[in-house]
């Protein structure tokens, strides 16, 4: 079933970044005199665990001349408290109370499957593969809702470079953390876990397809995907797996968990498309968290607005029936 947000709160009553940021800081630097005293459990209960508990790092970045132009960012507040992520509940706002838990360090993101060789990547590693660059990009849930984020990362390309696939590999798969200890959610729903997606090789290998590891200048919130995760800005969000734990290349279309888990609404390939309906609502048109309400119903752009990148890739296709 659809769950809906409440009403949008005014834009004047949103906390700007800066403040939240700042506001941020003072909650960690009190959190550490406290700690000691207070023991971690009860911590959690006197201030927002996203805030105390698990502060993010800055991040250097440099251009990128694949970021959006010509929008506006969602703000921090609604991309870090409005989220999809059923490892740690299934109401948009339980991920920001409960994703906590979550131990991002150490971390890592195993390589297997029609590779050269086996491997493994530190998520320190990772991160200094290649620049990390900036990117603006529009991002569409398949419930009729849309943001734009600025994210962080580089093309996965680059990644995939140092993996040495073989020609064999046809496809590549992403498999998130699947943990009840720290995702006590994880079996209360009732799906095939570890949560699993899948692209074909040419849309990997697409330059707007995003290793990410940041937003808005900083690490991944955790409940945002931390440490790392995939962001795929043509598809609907569920394509983009968070909290990657092992990535395989693999010569046959992969199980992805909403294909199998309903295939007749949520399709292997997931392009934006305001043509092709969900089973229980239209997607002619989307959402905008944090609009005001004049502008909040937009209608829905033909591959999320990045037909002139990614079109070419589905030439001669149904895109009804390889929805």
């Amino acid at each position: 079933m659809l769950i809906r947000k409440p009403s949008d709160i005014p834009s004047s009553e949103i906390t700007s970044k800066s403040d939240y940021m700042d506001r941020r800081k003072f909650m960690t630097a009190a959190a550490a005199v406290g700690v000691a005293a207070l023991g971690a459990d009860r911590l959690k209960n006197i201030a927002s665990p996203r805030e105390a508990v698990h502060a993010t790092e800055k991040l250097a970045t440099v251009p990128s001349k694949y970021s959006t132009t010509g929008v506006t960012p969602t703000s921090f507040e609604d991309i870090t408290t409005y989220n999809n992520f059923y490892e740690f509940g299934t109401g948009k706002t339980d991920p920001s109370h409960n994703a906590w838990r979550l131990k991002t360090s150490p971390w890592s993101v195993k390589v297997e499957g029609e590779v050269k060789s086996k491997k493994e990547f530190d998520i320190d590693a990772l991160m200094k593969m290649h620049p990390l660059e900036e990117r603006v990009y529009r991002h569409r849930c398949v419930e009729a809702w849309s943001m734009v984020i600025p994210w962080i990362g580089y093309s996965f390309s680059e990644f995939i470079k140092q993996c040495e696939p073989l020609s064999s590999a046809r496809y590549v798969q992403f498999l998130s953390l699947d943990d009840p200890k720290e995702e006590p959610w994880i079996y209360s729903v009732n799906l095939d876990w570890p949560y699993s997606e899948g692209l074909r090789m040419d849309e990997a290998m697409n330059p707007l397809t995003l290793f990410t590891f940041g937003l808005y200048g900083q690490t991944l919130p955790n409940q945002d995907g931390a440490p790392v995760r995939i962001v795929l800005p043509w598809k609907y969000g569920f394509k983009s797996a968070k909290s990657l734990v092992k990535i395989r290349f693999v010569k046959k279309q992969p199980r992805t968990t909403w294909n199998e888990s309903a295939p007749n609404e949520y399709g292997f390939y997931s392009n934006v498309n305001p043509n092709v309906d969900h089973p229980r609502w239209s997607q002619k048109y989307e959402r905008v968290i944090g609009a005001p309400f004049w502008k909040a119903r937009q209608p829905t752009l033909m591959f999320n607005g990045y037909g002139d990148q990614v079109a070419s890739m589905y030439a001669g296709m149904d895109l009804r029936k390889n929805f």
